[in-house]
């Protein structure tokens, strides 16, 4: 048999599990390539070899220009590979997800489509941000609201420690320059922010639009989880780079900024932590659903009595039988004795 061309996969176990993993780089301006299991940056000053194995996303800035062993390197490592427009506040693409295992998928599905299992999970989502405050006899409607006084707060709160005027939330997509420094910096901080958690939900193989808060949107379930972090890490962040004295490049030193503050809170390994424990019915994924849980390379089939069985089986008899025709006893019986 003649080989596969092209070049191998990253074999599994050179993998780096997703909440280990680098958050983010940013290229503009350069050509991206594929040196072994490396992915390369190439402008006039020279290349850079970056590993992809233990890279979260890769965010594709204006003039890059990549190959197809690059892409292919980024789906095959599980890295997520982001197109984003000037200024870095438009982000599109992802790779592969990291997970063997649909488990999370299932259960992310499972509870948003069920109305009490959805707002279960969106009452956590929100006591994760609330300090300690219980949110268990909250509506909906209650939970937006204390939210939305929540922001204004943090708004206010930063405003007053860095000296940096604070009126509301204003953007304009489509013209980047047209809004304040500050809003500029927010900008840039929850593009970057998106991006790191749109890698950690597709590395952990759950589905970017499947979300209890938000709603409609392909990145619904993105916009949750950032949610989760926006006051720790791109408000505090944007009104910093704000209160700057001068800043050249807005969106550039808010992206840098982002990725130090991720980089010394272990940014992926919380949200990772974060996301398992809002899908799972445990207090520590970890105990019931190890990591080698997310990894197996194992398919099974769907059974309508909850079962779990295996694929690559043939479940008929000699005598034309299937097992929805005896009882799990007898074919049980069978099998024990065939073999």
């Amino acid at each position: 048999m003649k080989p596969i061309p092209g070049a191998k996969p990253v074999p599994l176990g050179q993998l780096v599990r997703s909440q280990d993993r680098l958050s983010f780089i940013y290229l503009e301006h350069c050509v991206v390539h594929r040196d072994a299991n490396a992915i390369t940056a190439r402008d006039r000053k020279g290349t850079v070899h970056i590993p992809a194995a233990s890279l979260g996303a890769l965010l594709l800035g204006p003039g890059t220009t990549v190959s197809q062993q690059a892409m292919m390197l980024l789906a095959e490592s599980g890295s997520t590979a982001v197109w984003v427009g000037e200024q870095g506040v438009r982000y599109y693409a992802h790779g592969r997800s990291l997970a063997r295992s649909s488990r999370l998928l299932e259960a992310q599905a499972s509870k948003v489509s069920n109305q009490r299992s959805r707002l279960a999970v969106a009452r956590a989502m929100y006591a994760m941000r609330f300090a300690g405050e219980d949110t268990s006899g909250l509506t909906m409607q209650q939970l937006r609201g204390r939210e939305g006084a929540r922001v204004r707060r943090i708004y206010r709160e930063q405003s007053e420690r860095t000296g940096v005027e604070w009126t509301r939330r204003d953007y304009n997509p489509e013209d980047f320059a047209a809004g304040s420094v500050v809003n500029q910096a927010l900008s840039a901080a929850n593009t970057s922010l998106y991006g790191v958690v749109h890698a950690a939900i597709v590395a952990l193989g759950c589905a970017p639009g499947l979300g209890f808060v938000h709603n409609g949107h392909a990145l619904s379930f993105v916009f949750d989880v950032a949610d989760l972090y926006k006051a720790d890490v791109a408000i505090p962040v944007a009104f910093d780079i704000a209160a700057a004295a001068e800043v050249a490049d807005i969106g550039a030193e808010t992206r840098r900024a982002v990725r130090d503050r991720m980089k010394g809170g272990a940014f992926l390994e919380t949200c990772v932590r974060d996301i398992k424990t809002l899908l799972l019915d445990t207090g520590d994924p970890e105990v019931e659903y190890g990591p080698e849980a997310f990894d197996a390379d194992v398919v099974m089939l769907w059974d309508d009595n909850g079962r779990r069985v295996a694929a690559g089986t043939s479940y008929s008899t000699p005598d034309g039988y299937v097992e929805s025709d005896r009882s799990y006893a007898e074919l049980a019986e069978w099998m024990d004795e065939d073999t």
